[in-house]
């Protein structure tokens, strides 16, 4: 009986596709932090600190840990209703902005705080959803990106009347917006999330028409799409690795995550799926974050209320023969 107990292992383990994560199952240290619904998660990796926005009432809106997973602090102050969260850290400035879809007092804005919750810049018109660009107002702001100069890569809107991605600069005035609402090229139906790669693109999950859309960041040009991985469900989330050779994408309501190749300088291309982690049903992996040092993933789950930590395995294994 041994025997082919052990035969069966042997048989399982040697999977068809390729695993590059394993969960961290003691990521966080202290999971009862988690006490309302977690919808996004930043890393500055700079500190090595991770944030986490959570939604609820009466309960604190943030949360920051290490990244060894040790709660550090939580706050709670002028965030209505948080959505995407992204920590811009350089070596004079710890800022983490979050966009709020809350209808409340607060919502509607993309805002900038300090490490510890001090409000320090608002975009938007706070409680009150819009379309204007002078001043800017958003409706169900959905994520950003800010890059090392300053500049900003806003999506805007999560479901409401804007279907936009904005490109600010540093002081905040418009560089270029692609706006409209459709199906056709730089046209968006829920721009949910954006990223940046290091040739200079800007990736958008363009979440309603099942597709990932690459943009020119200097000029705005639109430079491609991928629809072929996303056939069943659009993209809810895109990041990439620290080495830029793949794309992290998130699916929200099948509960999948998956690797993609990330295309060579000059081309888009087909998208090409590498690998996959397959999450339980209805855990729900809603904005995604990976640790520009570790390669570290963080996923934000709203249906299994929780952040969890997926580690490189090429990290710790040094490669066969090396």
């Amino acid at each position: 009986k041994p025997e082919v107990l052990r035969n069966f292992t042997f048989a399982v383990s040697w999977r068809t596709e390729k695993s590059l994560y394993r969960l961290d199952v003691d990521w966080p240290k202290h999971p009862e932090y988690f006490t309302g619904t977690t919808f996004c998660v930043a890393v500055d990796s700079l500190n090595g600190l991770v944030y986490i926005g959570q939604r609820g009432d009466n309960i604190p809106k943030i949360l920051v840990f290490t990244e060894d997973g040790y709660f550090l602090r939580a706050w709670n102050y002028t965030v209505d209703t948080p959505h995407g969260i992204f920590a811009a850290s350089t070596l004079y400035e710890q800022s983490i902005w979050i966009t709020d879809v809350g209808s409340g007092f607060f919502g509607h804005t993309v805002k900038k705080y300090s490490s510890f919750g001090d409000l320090v810049q608002v975009l938007g018109t706070p409680g009150k959803k819009g379309t204007g660009l002078n001043p800017l107002q958003f409706d169900n702001p959905a994520e950003l990106y800010v890059e090392d100069t300053g500049d900003i890569y806003i999506v805007d809107g999560d479901g409401g009347l804007n279907n936009r991605l904005i490109k600010l600069s540093q002081d905040f005035m418009i560089l270029w917006l692609h706006g409209e609402n459709g199906t056709g090229p730089a046209k968006f139906n829920i721009p949910h999330s954006v990223t940046l790669d290091s040739a200079g693109r800007v990736w958008v999950a363009d979440r309603g028409n099942k597709r990932i859309q690459v943009f020119d960041k200097d000029t705005g040009e639109w430079l491609g799409a991928w629809n072929n991985c996303f056939t069943e469900e659009g993209p809810s989330s895109v990041r990439f690795t620290p080495d830029g050779k793949y794309l992290i994408v998130a699916q929200l309501n099948l509960s999948r995550l998956s690797v993609v190749a990330a295309p060579p300088v000059g081309s888009i291309g087909e998208c090409s799926v590498i690998s996959t982690i397959q999450l339980a049903d209805q855990v729900l992996p809603h904005l995604l974050e990976v640790d520009r040092k570790t390669g570290a993933v963080y996923v934000a789950e709203i249906g299994a209320k929780q952040v969890q930590k997926y580690v490189p395995l090429n990290s710790y294994v040094p490669a066969f023969g090396s």
